[in-house]
């Protein structure tokens, strides 16, 4: 997995080292830790990344395991690792982000009393949402899970909206132990307010191209959209997932794309190229995210969003100041809020600046870092 470069400062000077374990290649966190003054690992399925984890100051830890796969027999495998690297690290804090580290994470931190746990679960995922391909009895059998290993002494949970953070609290958790934080943030230097591009107007959606983020929906409401002739664009940033039972095919998403006229870009390496040619974001994931980053990126680049009205993206999306919300699974009110915002640009540009504003005051990066670090900090007690 590829790490994206995050350069950090040195360590602060009254403050000791102490050791973070990041069972994911998330170079957000690391760097915000290193930059506190703690010896940052990062323990996860490293392929060609290595190198760039190194080059963050961060120690790279392969571990073998799947990132789609609840399998018992990978799970047991990726517990025994992650066991003999805490026995090997003792590490003073223990940082698992979305739910399969925060389960397989939990389990093998278990016995492990001197070392703190925080939990971020990004989102429920798409085993809440449509099931990603499990039977009921495996999502009763992860909310079990979850309800007993997010309770373990020295552990917080941390969500990024409200609803999820109920979600955990009726597993049973303590309000005391669930703290509420925006995700990673957005870096609001690297993600500028950008200016309109020339005509077309272009939609834009930048995510995975998986069934529960609601790709099929876009695709037929754009087909409404224009089938009388609407001057309206759409592009797809993102690649499909092997790994994910949810995911559509490269053949589906070709066939589209020639029979609407809909661009796959595929993987885009900088999303900023994607908003340089996009007039408005649309997400209209079918639930479980926690706060979409395609969409902190696009508020921060200063454009409006159409979105589904489901926790994390409301966080965003907001009515008649940032963007337009619709149900869930409705093509038409979807292809109508794309029209409306495509045919008017002084709302555009209105919600664009608002949403930019928005980045800056409450979901810039270092703000959301500030907050993390803290909490490292009321856990260790330091």
């Amino acid at each position: 997995m590829r790490i994206k470069a995050i350069r950090h400062g040195p360590a602060h000077p009254l403050r000791r080292h102490r050791r973070l374990v990041l069972p994911v290649p998330s170079s957000a966190h690391g760097a915000r830790a290193a930059a506190a003054g703690f010896e940052v690992h990062v323990a996860a399925r490293i392929r060609e990344g290595k190198t760039g984890i190194e080059a963050e100051g961060f120690v790279p830890h392969p571990l073998a395991w799947s990132r789609g796969s609840l399998s018992l027999r990978d799970s047991f495998a990726a517990v025994r690792q992650l066991r003999a690297l805490y026995r090997e690290l003792k590490p003073d804090i223990v940082h698992n982000v979305a739910l399969k580290p925060v389960l397989l994470g939990s389990i093998a931190s278990l016995g492990f009393g001197e070392t703190a746990v925080v939990n971020s679960l990004t989102g429920l995922g798409a085993l809440f949402v449509d099931g990603s391909g499990s039977s009921a009895f495996t999502r009763k059998i992860v909310e079990f899970a979850l309800g007993r290993l997010l309770r373990r002494a020295r552990s917080c949970t941390v969500m990024q909206n409200p609803e999820d953070r109920d979600f955990v609290r009726d597993l049973g958790v303590p309000s005391g132990q669930i703290a509420i934080i925006a995700g990673s943030g957005v870096d609001i230097e690297k993600y500028r307010a950008l200016p309109e591009p020339p005509p077309p107007v272009t939609a834009a959606f930048v995510g995975r191209m998986l069934k529960h983020k609601g790709v099929m929906t876009l695709i037929e409401a754009y087909r409404r959209a224009t089938e009388d002739g609407a001057k309206l664009r759409l592009l797809l940033a993102g690649d499909c997932d092997s790994e994910n039972p949810g995911s559509l095919v490269p053949e589906q998403l070709r066939e589209f794309a020639s029979l609407y006229g809909i661009v796959w870009l595929g993987h885009v390496a900088d999303v900023r190229e994607v908003w340089e040619q996009a007039h408005f974001a649309v997400q209209p994931s079918r639930g479980g995210e926690g706060l979409p980053k395609s969409l902190l990126e696009a508020a921060a680049c200063g454009r409006a969003m159409v979105a589904t009205d489901v926790p994390g993206c409301r966080e965003i999306a907001i009515p008649d100041q940032t963007g337009i919300l619709v149900p869930v699974d409705d093509a038409d009110a979807l292809a109508k809020a794309m029209l409306r915002l495509a045919e008017d640009k002084s709302l555009r540009e209105r919600y664009g600046a608002t949403a930019r504003r928005l980045t800056e005051t409450k979901f810039s990066s270092r703000a959301i870092g500030q907050e993390t670090v803290a909490l490292y900090d009321r856990l260790i007690g330091r």
